[in-house]
């Protein structure tokens, strides 16, 4: 597509949007739903399975937004999300475990995502090396938080730390009871990936640890026991594609891919860019904007065949957003506020489902006044006009 072509897009996209009558949300309430306030929750994923248990799973057992404790742990709800079990831990590796996706396929298997990261091994080390020397007068851990992070990080080796980097994937045939060892997806994201009406499945996703650290789909063909490459998503002319990240996908009711990226190139920073897939996934269209500033974002089939996307908004006013598209993606409304009275910007990671009623359950994480430790955040609300 030329850039001509490009921006005439955009524009005619964006005028659809702003001429269409903005829907609200009527949100019946918003409430707390973890039960460890001592710990740090954080990015996790809602899924509504077939018998319409709703399943969450999230990187639990932190001590804060980046430590070496991560583990991947699952709540259930038979009411809708009235009430949720105590949390299991389902996944709990060597070394860091953070954003948690799910889904359930076709035949009822469950299928949880997760990566597994070195990032807090940087502000350790400095930690170790200001203890090591008293005459540096920086800030300083207290001794018994430095000597956990070290016990955790130093149960393996250098070499078997860089070596449990990786994107990965578990799975249950038994509805959660019990799980396979965890196996790589090739690709990761925060919230996994999604069904296909035509049994594939299909995962949008990037390399963080392998290959070309490139962005694109992959696909399985045997109910998520392993995964190929499938396409590539090109980059914008001038963008770096290592700063497109967390990517999500849906299918359309007309059988278009839609696949939204977040984007931390200069043009359009923080803003979600679309791409999207007319045969199955194969061939994909550049990267655009939508005018929406906001990630990332969730993608969701309402029954009624509109898709929602689903958002964190981290500048004022600080909270969850939504919008709809009533034509498979080509426009989306303006804003729909879930939730706007967020304290900070460590919040976000929403995903919704649409339960037996007709209305809707959002789940995000979010850092809230009373600590700072992240708590998970539910929003039952409807969606008017």
């Amino acid at each position: 597509m030329s850039a001509i072509a490009a921006a005439s897009r955009v524009s005619n996209m964006l005028s659809a949007a702003q001429s269409e009558r903005v829907p609200t949300a009527e949100v019946d309430e918003v409430r707390t739903i973890s039960e460890t306030p001592e710990l740090y929750c954080g990015w996790p994923t809602l899924t509504r399975r077939r018998n319409g248990q709703l399943v969450v799973v999230w990187s639990g057992g932190r001590e804060s937004h980046v430590c070496p404790f991560g583990r991947v742990e699952m709540i259930r709800s038979n009411d809708d999300g009235a009430t949720w079990t105590w949390p299991r831990t389902i996944l709990d590796g060597a070394i860091d475990d953070r954003d948690a996706g799910v889904v359930e396929t076709h035949k009822g298997t469950l299928l949880v995502t997760t990566f597994t990261s070195l990032a807090y091994q940087p502000e350790l080390d400095k930690q170790i090396a200001l203890a090591a020397d008293a005459d540096k007068k920086q800030a300083r851990w207290p001794a018994e938080k430095l000597r956990r992070w070290r016990a955790v990080h130093d149960r393996i080796s250098a070499p078997e730390r860089n070596a449990e980097l990786g994107q990965w994937m578990i799975r249950s045939t038994d509805g959660g009871v019990t799980w396979s060892s965890r196996y790589t997806s090739i690709v990761n994201s925060p919230h996994g990936p999604i069904q296909l009406s035509d049994g594939r499945l299909l995962y949008a996703g990037k390399e963080l640890w392998t290959g070309d650290r490139a962005i694109g789909v992959c696909e399985s063909v045997d109910d998520g026991a392993s995964w190929r490459w499938l396409a590539k998503i090109p980059a914008r002319q001038g963008d770096d594609p290592a700063a497109y990240h967390e990517l999500h996908a849906v299918e359309a009711a007309s059988g278009r891919l839609i696949a939204h990226i977040r984007n931390h190139n200069k043009p359009n920073d923080r803003e979600t860019l679309q791409s999207e897939s007319d045969d199955g996934g194969r061939t994909w269209t550049t990267p655009h904007p939508i005018g929406v500033w906001g990630l990332p974002s969730f993608l969701t089939r309402l029954r009624d065949d509109r898709l929602l996307m689903t958002y964190g908004h981290r500048r004022n006013p600080l909270g969850i957003q939504a919008r709809i598209s009533s034509d498979s993606g080509d426009s989306w409304s303006g804003p729909m506020i879930i939730w706007g009275d967020g304290v900070s910007g460590d919040l976000g990671y929403p995903s919704t489902v649409e339960v037996a009623d007709g209305s809707l359950v959002s789940v995000w994480y979010e850092r809230t006044a009373e600590s700072d430790k992240a708590v998970l955040r539910q929003a039952r609300w409807r969606i008017i006009g």
